[in-house]
């Protein structure tokens, strides 16, 4: 038995479907004109359109109104079901409740915002949303294939090369700090430019804005001392806190190890680009109810937050997304 190519097949248009449903319960193209909202000259066009589509007049007019012939008898049952699933398929949409939500979350984040972002994120999910879970992986090259497959649902920090498809959101600006030792036999209040070719200094190799430190050492013709290279911001604290050596490190990530580690914070007198961190997701889960709620809380912790100390001052409108499709 040959098959017809579905390829072939020409699907009703829904709103034939809807007509052929009113026809067949009032027997009247005014009445059901009425019902879909359309005049009767439109109501005449589709049901022309119809009786060419299945082949048969369908309706027979009569002193007792419009009379389903036995073909449209025969289908009426099967219009009036696919009508109904198509009701459902319009209607359906899986809502995310995060207060009985059982749901794994991978965000992809530099080490630094394990300090600064994530323990404000844990809290507030275990606050509201205690069956849900956090995994928190690292942001590099390969998180934009993650956000598109799937394996991770956000990303947050600064990616300065994102691939069309992806959104972004703007959560709040950075500029750059240096951290000292409280105790620190030559630096107090302030470090100069001399302080600052003079001193010897810890670099950290990773996070998404070690590059924009690194044009500006070139741009400047400046070599550092650097007395010591590390991989993150784990044993920093540690190193500034315990040695004379100096760090230049964004300011949220800088003032949070300060306040948590008693060490100086000074204004960094080389000029370095600033940046905004942002959130980043694919255009493929915009609307997923469960990556909406993810953003939402992010939005609501982060967002335009002037990051000076430990502090907001102030909570502006939120700026909507901007998508990189195009």
């Amino acid at each position: 038995m040959k098959h017809r190519d579905l390829s072939e097949t020409n699907l009703l248009d829904p709103r034939l479907l809807r007509l052929f449903d009113a026809l067949f319960t009032t027997g009247s193209v005014t009445k059901a004109a009425e019902r879909l909202g359309q005049s009767q000259p439109t109501i005449s066009i589709w049901l022309a359109r119809l009786r060419k589509e299945l082949d048969d007049p369908l309706f027979i007019r009569s002193a007792e109104g419009m009379l389903p012939t036995p073909r449209a008898e025969a289908l009426i049952g099967t219009a009036r079901q696919v009508l109904e699933m198509l009701r459902r398929l319009a209607e359906l949409r899986t809502d995310f409740d995060p207060t009985t939500a059982k749901r794994r979350f991978t965000i992809c984040m530099t080490d630094g915002s394990h300090v600064t972002l994530l323990p404000s994120i844990l809290a507030h999910v275990r606050r509201v949303a205690a069956g849900v879970r956090i995994e928190a992986t690292q942001i590099g090259a390969d998180t934009p294939r993650m956000l598109q497959s799937g394996e991770a649902d956000l990303a947050l920090g600064y990616i300065s090369d994102l691939d069309a498809g992806h959104f972004q959101q703007a959560l709040f600006p950075q500029d750059w700090v240096c951290l000292a030792n409280a105790r620190h036999a030559r630096i107090r209040d302030r470090i100069t430019a001399k302080d600052f070719r003079r001193e010897a200094h810890v670099l950290i190799r990773s996070g998404t804005g070690h590059q924009l430190l690194a044009d500006a050492l070139q741009q400047q013709r400046m070599v550092l001392d650097v007395a010591l290279e590390l991989p993150g911001f784990l044993g920093l604290p540690a190193i500034v806190g315990t040695t004379d050596l100096i760090a230049t490190l964004p300011r949220h990530i800088g003032e949070t190890l300060a306040h948590y580690y008693g060490l100086r914070v000074l204004d960094c007198p080389l000029a370095i680009a600033g940046f905004t961190v942002k959130q980043y997701w694919h255009a493929r889960f915009h609307h997923d109810p469960a990556s909406q709620w993810l953003r939402g809380v992010c939005a609501e912790l982060f967002q335009q937050q002037e990051v000076r100390g430990l502090h907001r001052s102030g909570r502006p409108k939120q700026r909507k997304p901007r998508n990189l499709q195009s």
